[in-house]
């Protein structure tokens, strides 16, 4: 599978760059102590950090909000989902284990403010392009909804849209019968390439040590 960045989105967002990790031979379940653990401190410490500050201050939230407005977004009607996390735990509505991959996203997410998607792999089909969402695209997401994906940053396959950085599908959501994965990490665009790919590989080894397996990534971008 080859992943690219569409040269709109290069237009618009200079230094545009994903990280893209490929997992085979995984075993999704219930997270282990350790990870649920982690999540709930880092959680608590997040909700204190914020008694004095504004969600929208964290430089994270902050740049992220910034590339949903420059593609036509309104981010204070459609919040990436890291700062959705974020505003969450602000209100002490705390993050419940779903199971170990998507836990494992989520703690990443919180940790450097940034969209993760995760996806079942063998629900994709062909290659994967990152493209700005258009009028007619729409996908039933993970909250439930039909989501429009006019103007959102948006991954798709030959068999249409599947993820963005505010709502995933339910067509490829990684259950506990997932065995091959692929993640797709929304990199700050001000962060420094190496600090990029240390960010993405330390995601990687410590996914493949709770879920066994093996895994490659690549940093795709602008």
């Amino acid at each position: 599978m080859e992943i690219q960045v569409s040269r709109a989105i290069c237009d618009l967002i200079p230094g545009f760059t994903i990280g893209m990790i490929q997992y085979k031979n995984i075993q999704v379940g219930k997270s282990p102590q350790m990870l649920k653990g982690r999540l709930q401190l880092f959680q608590e410490s997040i909700y204190f950090d914020l008694l004095d500050k504004n969600v929208t201050e964290l430089e994270g939230i902050k740049e992220w909000r910034g590339i949903f407005k420059t593609t036509g977004k309104d981010p204070n009607r459609y919040r990436h989902s890291a700062e959705a996390l974020y505003r969450r735990i602000s209100k002490q509505n705390y993050l419940q284990s779903v199971h170990s991959a998507i836990d494992l996203n989520n703690f990443f997410s919180l940790e450097y403010q940034i969209p993760i998607g995760v996806y079942d792999m063998d629900k994709l089909v062909g290659d994967v392009t990152i493209k700005i969402g258009e009028e007619n695209e729409e996908y039933t997401g993970l909250n439930g909804r039909a989501n429009n994906l006019a103007d959102l940053l948006i991954s798709a396959d030959e068999q249409g849209p599947f993820g963005s950085p505010f709502v995933d599908s339910e067509r490829t959501a990684v259950t506990e019968k997932t065995t091959n994965a692929l993640q797709i990490v929304y990199l700050r665009p001000s962060s420094p390439a190496q600090g990029k790919e240390k960010m993405t590989e330390s995601l990687m080894n410590m996914f493949n040590q709770i879920h066994g397996g093996t895994g490659t990534y690549t940093i795709v971008g602008c």
